[in-house]
């Protein structure tokens, strides 16, 4: 494996918090799925969270409220799998540095959420840089004129545990009744005002009508409170298990994503896709994230609406036609069993980690 007999090669994922959001739910799946005959996998963060009992509980080590100088001499990893944001941060990467120093074959893997460039003298300590779309790397390659390509750069979805929504919801949510879901952190970034503008259009439109919405900020609330609209749209507690979102979406007939920055993949979108729910996007302006129209496919997977009025159109249609919904649903299902299926997307990772080894001299078994 790494030239230490039958020992298992050590991976550390380190990130900055172990909250609920995206990033560390990504990190927290690649620890969970990695291959453990081959990979022992540990994780770092300086500031603890709900994710670290989650990480303990799938019996991985964990490395909490200490400095990432620290953990590195403490676990002595041969890979270090870096989780951010991609910009420069040379007090993050410093550690590592000095780390390198003393073990010049470890090789450090960037997943770069947000397809961001780091030309500065603390980038340097990272292998490979990894985008989380095609849409990311192809916008790095536009900005930067860098080919995006391997060793030094790749492509790698974020992981669905797409089996375990399969199994909560194995025919997928009923479609029985007009029920209209949204969920994202309580963050006024994750929101667009199409999210709002679209609820009178379709409280008029759609008899029956019901809106759930995880993650309400003050402004949707009062929103609607001025439009009377109290009657059509609940606003829910964050859920933190795939249980619970397995519980949300099967209780839904259409997902509505609307986020002005956009995604720069979609994990939301990917886990409602995973159970069988169709789901209606925008894009983004200009060079902002895109990823959600390489996931959702119009009239394949969901619906693409420019405005409000037709967003609230290719919503109000698919929670008309159910069964056009169910199809779109089924399709999207498909689509993320086979390109975001959590075994599959570490299996990918584990080949990537073994070929950095080996192109740093280091074997592999």
């Amino acid at each position: 494996m790494s030239g230490r007999g039958n020992e298992r090669i050590r991976v550390l994922h380190a990130v900055k918090t172990l909250g609920l959001g995206g990033t560390e739910k990504v990190m927290q799946l690649f620890v969970r799925h990695l291959a453990p005959e081959r990979f022992e996998a540990a994780v770092h963060s300086p500031v603890d969270g709900p994710r670290a009992a989650q990480i303990r509980a799938g019996g991985a080590a964990s490395y909490v409220g200490m400095g990432l100088e620290r953990a590195l001499g403490a676990f002595l990893p041969e890979i270090v799998h870096v989780h951010r944001a991609g910009w420069p941060e040379p007090e993050f990467l410093r550690p590592l540095r000095d780390y390198l120093a003393a073990h010049p074959a470890t090789v450090v893997v960037e997943t770069n959420v947000f397809g961001r460039h780091d030309p500065s003298p603390s980038g340097a300590v990272i292998d490979c840089r990894l985008f989380v779309s095609d849409f990311c790397a192809a916008r790095f390659e536009r900005h930067t004129g860098i080919p995006a390509r391997w060793p030094d750069y790749g492509v790698l979805y974020n992981p669905v545990d797409t089996d375990f929504f399969a199994a909560a919801l194995p025919q997928g949510p009923p479609f029985a009744a007009p029920i209209l879901g949204r969920i994202s952190r309580p963050d006024p970034g994750k929101w667009s005002r199409l999210a709002l503008d679209i609820l009178p259009l379709l409280a008029r439109g759609v008899p029956g009508l019901r809106c759930r919405i995880i993650g309400g900020i003050p402004e949707a609330e009062d929103f609607v409170r001025r439009h009377g609209l109290e009657a059509f749209v609940e606003f829910l507690p964050p859920v933190s298990t795939d249980a619970e979102l397995a519980a949300f979406y099967g209780g839904l007939s259409v997902l509505a994503h609307a986020n002005d920055t956009g995604e720069s993949f979609g994990l939301v979108i990917a886990e409602a896709m995973a159970c069988g729910l169709p789901v209606v996007t925008h894009p983004a302006l200009g060079e902002r994230d895109n990823a959600q129209l390489e996931l959702v496919e119009h009239g394949v997977t969901g619906l693409v609406a420019d405005t409000a009025e037709q967003y609230a159109q290719a919503v109000g249609w698919l929670l008309n036609n159910p069964a056009e919904a169910r199809r779109m649903g089924q399709a999207g299902r498909d689509k993320a069993r086979r390109l975001f299926r959590a075994q599959d997307i570490a299996a990918r990772l584990g080949g990537m980690y073994l070929d950095l080894l080996a192109r740093k001299g280091r074997g592999a078994a």
